[in-house]
C-alpha cells in the first residue's frame, strides 16, 4: 500500500511518501522524502509524483512474472558455447532488421542477412545500406564493450549507428546531443528543448548508477529505454541507439537480449506512450516481458 507519512520535528511537519510491501512475512518500506509544511495542493502535486516513481521501483513484475524471467535466464546461461556463432548471425541479422525497418529502412530480412554477412549488397540507397552495416557495428561494440551505460558510451553509439546516413546540413550533429529542436511523429507532446538535453541525460544516468543494483533488469532497461526516447537527445537514430541501450543493460545481467519485430512496432509505440505522457510503465515491461518469453533466438 501506498501511504504519506508525517513526521513531526522541531514544530515542523516531514512528508514522506511511502510504499509498504509485505513479502515472504516481512515488510519492507520504500520512502521518498516529500518536504516540509507542505501546502494541500503542493503536497497532492508531490504525491502523484512520488507514486510514479514508486511504483517503478517496485511493482511492475509479479511474482509468478519474476520465476518466469529468473527460469528464462538460467537456461540461457546454459546455452551451449558451440552455437554461439549461429545464434550470433540469426540474431543480430532479425535485430538489425527490424530495428531498422522501424525507422523506415526498405531491405528485406534477406537482403539485410545477406549483406551483413556474404557480402552481397541489395539495390538499394546508400544511405539504408549504411543504415544496416552501422546497426551491425554499433550491435558488435556493444558486445564487446566491457562498460556500463555512461554520456561517452552513448555518444559513440550514435556516431557509430548514423555515420554515412545524415543529410550534409546535419553532419555536425553526428555523435553530439542535438543543437536543433525535433518533434516525433504521431505524438502530441515535445521533447525537452536541445539546451535542457545534456541535463535531462545527466539525471538519467544518475537515476541508473543509482538504481541499476535495486531493480529489476527488465524494470531497468524499460525505465531507462522509455526515458532516452522522451528526451530525444538525437536529431536521428533515437530508436536505434535506445534498443542497443535497452540490450546491453539486459545484456550486462546476464539476460538475453529483445528483439522488437517491426509488425509489433504499433503495440510497442502505445506502450511507450503510455509511459512517456501517463507515466505508467506497467505496458512497456509487460510487452517486453513477453517478448523475451516468445524469443526463439536467445542471444
Amino acid at each position: 500500500m501506498v501511504y504519506t507519512e508525517i513526521q513531526e520535528k522541531k514544530g515542523k511537519k516531514y512528508y514522506y511518501r511511502v510504499l509498504s510491501i509485505r513479502k515472504n512475512n516481512k515488510v519492507t518500506k520504500n520512502r521518498i522524502y516529500l518536504g516540509v509544511d507542505l501546502e494541500k495542493n503542493k503536497l497532492s502535486k508531490k504525491e502523484k509524483k512520488a507514486d510514479k516513481e514508486l511504483m517503478l521501483l517496485s511493482t511492475l513484475l509479479e511474482e509468478e512474472e519474476l520465476k518466469e524471467l529468473d527460469k528464462i535466464k538460467k537456461e540461457y546461461l546454459k546455452l551451449p558455447k558451440e552455437t554461439r556463432d549461429n545464434r550470433y548471425e540469426a540474431f543480430v541479422s532479425l535485430f538489425t532488421y527490424d530495428s531498422t525497418n522501424i525507422e523506415g529502412n526498405t531491405l528485406t530480412l534477406q537482403e539485410t542477412s545477406q549483406l551483413l554477412f556474404e557480402n552481397i549488397t541489395p539495390r538499394k540507397s546508400l544511405r539504408e545500406i549504411n543504415e544496416i552495416t552501422n546497426h551491425k557495428e554499433a550491435f558488435d561494440f556493444i558486445i564487446e564493450n566491457k562498460k556500463d551505460v555512461s554520456k561517452e558510451l552513448i555518444l559513440k553509439l550514435h556516431k557509430l549507428v548514423v555515420k554515412n546516413t545524415l543529410k550534409p546540413e546535419l553532419k555536425n550533429q553526428i555523435g553530439k546531443y542535438r543543437t536543433l529542436q525535433v518533434y516525433i511523429r504521431g505524438t502530441n507532446w515535445f521533447p525537452p528543448k536541445s539546451t535542457e538535453v545534456p541535463k535531462e541525460i545527466a539525471s538519467l544516468l544518475s537515476w541508473y548508477t543509482k538504481n541499476k543494483k535495486k531493480l529489476h533488469p527488465l524494470i531497468l532497461a524499460a525505465y531507462f529505454h522509455s526515458a532516452f526516447e522522451t528526451v530525444h537527445p538525437f536529431v536521428d537514430g533515437n530508436g536505434r541507439v535506445g534498443r542497443l541501450i535497452l540490450n546491453l543493460i539486459l545484456r550486462k545481467n546476464n539476460f538475453p537480449m529483445i528483439n522488437i519485430p517491426n509488425k509489433k512496432k504499433y503495440i510497442y509505440y502505445e506502450a511507450l506512450e503510455s509511459a512517456q505522457t501517463k507515466g505508467d510503465l506497467r505496458p512497456l515491461v509487460k510487452f517486453l516481458l513477453d517478448l523475451i518469453k516468445e524469443e526463439q533466438i536467445r542471444f
